[in-house]
């Protein structure tokens, strides 16, 4: 059923002209459909990944999209750039919408590689969906109950026949009330350049595999074409509403990655003033070899907000002010001491203020405080 409404699809967009971007939203759409549980398309693989999916999606839009959204609103300046960059936002679109839900254009960037969404259009079976739904719901329940990502789960799920990261992203889309009408494929020239590609370019790309950006990681099993999506979406229900735009980078963000692919930091600059998110990110930010990517934001962030792994205050320039929320006493992953304490010492010096959500990681007590800070810096 799946393949008949995706192929008639197909026939009435009437294909893409050799040379011009490759549009793939009926694929996308299509994956949506299954992935948010708009339908089951008579699949029993479908209809039990939706049973045990279903509360998850529940609670996700009760906590974080409602009660969560509207802390985190209270928080940020009243004017906000219209752009968002959250680096090491693997498969979280659905935070960075639910932190700057007015954002206009949203980029994520992270080891792992969207993926490529037209596996659905060959009629996958049951078996095999219901293999893919394992890695799936692995890896996005714990960003919807815990509102963190366990990056050995984001890894795995670059394999399989359910694009892993794009499949999470269009999760994040109908969490927040929105629905996909573009889906195109994207490298990033030396300049900082977007090159959309074409049918002609994915075709001679067919039968390679993309490089995973870490050793460690799973290897994907698609091609290059597939590395690095960009999605317009509107609200659910409004059609013709003017399209905003996400788009996911597949990127090794240490310095060593930013020197082989300069593209990627000249791309993130030429949208001036944004604002900037990040949770769950390892401390890596605290490390010199991601200074490339923190020099980066504490050059054109007008406003960040993040758990413990973000930016520290001591990064920041005068006139960029920090603020706390909730209560920290060490790092989740035990990391650099010397910084977890002078981090301990700037929320302990600023009045408390309470914090009733989780925002990425826990602080590493035997109580697990949440806890959040926010800067932002005079324009």
């Amino acid at each position: 059923m799946i393949s008949l409404a995706l192929a008639l699809t197909l026939a009435a967009d009437g294909g893409v002209s050799s040379g011009a971007p490759l549009e793939l939203w009926p694929e996308v759409r299509a994956l949506y459909d299954v992935v948010t549980c708009q339908t089951d398309a008579g699949s029993p693989a479908i209809a039990a990944y939706c049973k045990r999916q279903g509360p998850r999606f529940k609670r996700f839009k009760e906590h974080w999209g409602q009660k969560a959204q509207q802390f985190l609103q209270s928080v940020e300046p009243a004017e906000l750039p219209p752009e968002v960059v959250y680096p090491f936002g693997g498969g979280d679109l659905m935070m960075a919408l639910v932190t700057f839900p007015k954002a206009q254009v949203i980029t994520t960037l992270s080891l792992e590689l969207a993926g490529d969404p037209r596996r659905l259009k060959a009629g996958l079976d049951d078996a095999k969906l219901k293999k893919s739904f394992e890695g799936l719901l692995e890896a996005s329940g714990s960003t919807l109950t815990s509102n963190d990502s366990k990056s050995v789960n984001l890894s795995a799920i670059q394999q399989g026949d359910l694009p892993g990261q794009l499949s999470m992203h269009l999760m994040g889309l109908m969490l927040n009330g929105y629905a996909p009408v573009s889906a195109r494929y994207f490298r990033i020239e030396g300049d900082g350049a977007l090159h959309y590609f074409s049918q002609a370019e994915v075709d001679a790309m067919e039968g390679t595999t993309a490089a995973q950006l870490k050793a460690s990681w799973h290897p994907p099993d698609f091609s290059e074409a597939f590395a690095n999506v960009e999605l317009g979406f509107v609200p659910l229900g409004e059609p013709n509403a003017k399209p905003r735009i996400f788009r996911h980078i597949g990127a090794n963000l240490s310095n060593a990655g930013l020197e082989k692919t300069p593209g990627i930091v000249k791309h993130l600059e030429s949208k001036g003033t944004v604002a900037a998110m990040t949770k769950a990110a390892s401390y890596l930010l605290w490390r010199e070899e991601f200074s490339v990517i923190r020099g980066y934001l504490t050059g054109h962030a007008r406003f960040m907000i993040s758990d413990s792994t973000g930016v520290l205050p001591r990064f920041w320039a005068k006139g960029c002010t920090a603020k706390t929320y909730g209560a920290f006493d060490q790092t989740f992953l035990r990391t650099w001491e010397v910084l977890q304490t002078e981090l301990k010492r700037e929320f302990a010096k600023q009045s408390r203020c309470e914090l009733s959500m989780r925002f990425g990681y826990p602080d590493g007590s035997p109580e697990k405080k949440s806890h959040l800070f926010t800067v932002e810096c005079t324009p």
